[in-house]
């Protein structure tokens, strides 16, 4: 059975996920091919679970260049050709199959369709809900199982404007993906049909690249008297809610509690950001990183004594996962997933989102008290290696796409 994945980008660094998906079915024997709009080279060495993996990259197909447009015109009848010869039987059937629904617009759609076509999936997955609206034909041009993941921002706010933004997609997809019971529940609220069949899987990261230092959850962070070493991961993005995190920052300064603030991040809020930091007279304690490969976020989670995740909207989030797994106990807010995600008393604190005072509250607590965050922290790796370890969510995946392959069969 051939499975073929549908991204934006690959690889990406914020979205080891995939990553690790991508190579835990391949190494547990399945044929996965990912298909994206732009391939990312450079990212490739910089990723833990790809950079000693060349012989994936042969699994990785660019969609066609479609701007300028004048590519387009260019590039058709050798693109057409192509794919014919490596697929003639399901181009013929795609192109059966549009042409009386969509007319000369289907020249267009198969060009921009044409990386897929050439695969012949069994199965075809878009890894983000809201990449597969408008896609929906796909299922019936290719005879294929159609399945889409749902990771945060295609329910909790894109289309959001439409009330049938995903009604083609619920009535074409075979399975739905969901990383837990919130987004289920959203999914639900966004018109998806509570008998639809779907599986809720968990990120995973490995915990074996993400791991403390022997001895070293015991040293640093039991000095008495140097500054709370505060950490944040992620885009800088309106979702993440990092302007209630500065603000939580400035009260912790008022209230005289020593920290250092870090943000290994990039995205188009830096300007304000920024421009917040040094409104708030914060530029001594609060750094703003940048982009980060993995090993780089390892050192961060290192040096850190705590994980902040001060998000607005939220999925379920791998960063802090992968901060559990590096023993920090997590401060976050109570967006989508992240109250499945961290033990509220146990392995870090949930507040309600946009409460930058309740944010500052429970990093006072945890600057004056060594010993909870110890406990906090080992608490966070266990939990990391029973619920969300990769081997468990590659065995999770593997029975999804097994199902779908034996619906399809029957």
């Amino acid at each position: 059975m051939r499975l073929v994945l549908v991204v934006p980008r690959f690889p990406r660094l914020s979205e080891t996920f995939i990553v690790n998906k991508f190579v835990g079915l391949v190494d547990a024997g399945w044929d996965v091919h990912i298909v994206c709009g732009q391939a990312v080279p450079e990212d490739w060495q910089r990723s833990a679970a790809l950079a000693g993996r060349p012989d994936l990259r042969r699994r990785v197909h660019e969609q066609w260049r479609h701007e300028p447009r004048w590519v387009v015109v260019l590039l058709w009848l050798s693109v057409f050709v192509a794919t014919l010869f490596r697929a003639p039987r399901v181009t013929i059937n795609y192109l059966r199959a549009l042409w009386p629904r969509f007319g000369l617009k289907t020249a267009g759609l198969f060009y921009l369709d044409a990386a897929i076509i050439a695969l012949k999936p069994d199965i075809l997955h878009y890894e983000f809900g809201a990449l597969a609206v408008g896609k929906e034909y796909l299922k019936d041009a290719l005879d294929c199982r159609l399945g889409a993941s749902f990771r945060g921002y295609d329910l909790n706010y894109a289309g959001l404007e439409d009330p049938d933004h995903y009604a083609g997609l619920w009535a074409a997809v075979d399975t739905v993906h969901v990383l837990g019971r919130a987004l289920w529940v959203q999914a639900l609220r966004r018109g998806c049909p509570p008998g639809k069949p779907h599986a809720l899987i968990p990120p995973a990261i490995d915990a074996g690249f993400f791991r403390p230092r022997q001895g070293e959850e015991d040293g640093a962070a039991a000095e008495v008297g140097r500054p709370l070493r505060i950490l944040s991961v992620g885009r800088l993005e309106w979702v993440k809610g990092y302007e209630y995190a500065l603000r939580a920052a400035q009260i912790l300064k008022e209230r005289a509690i020593p920290f250092e603030y870090r943000i290994v991040g990039d995205g188009r809020y830096l300007e304000p950001l920024a421009f917040a930091r040094y409104e708030m007279g914060l530029e001594d304690q609060v750094a703003f990183l940048g982009g980060r490969p993995h090993a780089a976020v390892l050192e961060e989670m290192l040096w850190a004594d705590v994980y902040l995740q001060p998000s607005v909207s939220e999925g379920f989030c791998n960063a802090v996962v992968e901060a559990q797994a590096m023993q920090l106990p997590v401060v976050a807010s109570d967006a989508g997933g992240l109250p499945e995600n961290v033990e509220d008393g146990r392995t870090g604190f949930i507040v309600p989102r946009r409460d930058p005072v309740a944010l500052a509250d429970k990093l006072a607590v945890l600057a004056t008290d060594a010993d909870l965050r110890r406990r906090m922290g080992a608490a966070g790796r266990a939990r990391v290696e029973n619920c969300f370890s990769l081997p468990r969510q590659i065995a999770a995946f593997d029975r999804f796409y097994r199902e779908m392959a034996d619906h399809h069969a029957h």
